[in-house]
């Protein structure tokens, strides 16, 4: 599939089925979700942003860029690691690293992991982008096509953070069938607790976290419907060709590299302590929500609820409203109109909570 992005950055492993899905208005789409209809079935129209979030999101990148960039370089120094040195010494075959993102949000932090490794260690990284889809799987065709290409051992999968976790389990149950393959998923922030393939267990604002396509390769979110996916073929998404003048995906991918530190060295990234799934229940039984697929926890999280769904509230963490980690949060809770809530968050700086359908 197609992408603004380079060839030699990533392989979309993915059918492009632009022109052939209707995005839904959020509201609708919602109610649909809340009805039983699976997110993937599904496209949603693209939140095109206001002049003050455009703002919000130009401070976050200036601002966040560096501790991206910090984020990325321990994550790729780790995965570095963990593929071992009989796979990133030997001169054969196996002289190689696999990234393979999850697509969309894992895309753009793959490629920043591929530039870094091929400087720092001069190995060939293949980067490729395929789709995992919570309570649907991974996308088994594009899973196939790496293993005939690759030696699985050099496989690492990508995506840019972590939640609470729903993706990460997603992915070990679907590999279960690929135990050849290395189930732990790689990502910048981990506030969870529960990977050490991590940049770090802070709840960090990355960038990219705050826009769509526009800083994803112009890409849609991954579509799986029996009409339009046959068994054969990889799973979908639309190129967004009418928003070239919008699109700002390199910008952020070069705002990042220019922070990277070569000399990184590997900290103790070891998952401890509170998890991010007992917070989550926490917070249901406080807020009595019986489905805790409505709370989003983390900002990447909560902006996506934000963006994307009806949300009810936006929990940060008590006296945070003047952090600057939270700027463009605020401002989205603004122009929606989104009631702002402290509360006692441990893992995470800010929660999105979706609002129930059924009580509007």
């Amino acid at each position: 599939m197609k992408s603004s992005y380079l060839e030699s950055d990533v392989t979309l492993l993915l059918k492009d089925i632009s022109g052939q899905v209707t995005p839904l208005p959020t509201k609708e789409r919602e109610k649909l979700i809340q009805s039983g209809v699976h997110y993937c079935e599904m496209l949603p129209l693209e939140y095109k942003p206001t002049e003050k979030y455009m703002e919000a999101y130009q401070f976050a990148l200036k601002s966040y860029a560096k501790t991206t960039a910090q984020a990325v370089c321990q994550v790729s120094e780790k995965v570095y690691s963990s593929i071992g040195d009989e796979f990133t010494t030997k001169e054969d075959d196996n002289n190689e690293i696999v990234i393979v993102s999850l697509a969309r949000a894992g895309i753009p932090i793959g490629i920043l992991m591929k530039r870094y490794l091929e400087k720092k260690y001069q190995k060939k990284v293949f980067h490729y982008s395929i789709s995992i889809i919570r309570d649907r799987g991974i996308d088994e065709n594009a899973i196939e096509y790496i293993l005939k290409n690759h030696d699985p051992k050099t496989v690492r999968f990508v995506d840019g953070w972590i939640g609470k976790g729903a993706i990460q389990r997603e992915l070990k149950s679907a590999l279960e069938k690929y135990p050849m393959l290395n189930p732990t998923l790689a990502v910048l922030s981990d506030p969870a607790n529960i990977t050490e393939l991590c940049g770090t267990h802070e709840d960090i604002l990355i960038p990219s976290s705050c826009l769509n396509s526009t800083v994803s390769g112009l890409i849609s979110r991954t579509f799986l419907r029996d009409d339009i996916i046959s068994p054969t073929d990889f799973h979908g998404a639309v190129f967004y060709s009418e928003l070239k003048d919008e699109d700002l995906s390199y910008e952020f991918i070069d705002a990042i590299e220019k922070h990277f530190d070569y000399n990184t060295t590997l900290a103790d990234t070891t998952p401890s302590g509170f998890t991010g799934l007992s917070e989550v229940k926490e917070i249901a039984k406080h807020y009595d929500i019986d489905n805790i697929n409505f709370i989003k926890p983390g900002i990447g999280e909560a902006t996506r609820v934000l963006i994307r769904r009806v949300p009810w509230k936006l929990l940060v963490r008590p006296n945070s409203q003047d952090n600057p980690l939270l700027a463009h949060l605020l401002q989205l809770a603004k122009e929606k109109n989104v009631p702002v809530e402290e509360y006692d968050l441990k893992n995470y700086i800010a929660c999105g909570i979706i609002k129930n359908m059924a009580d509007v």
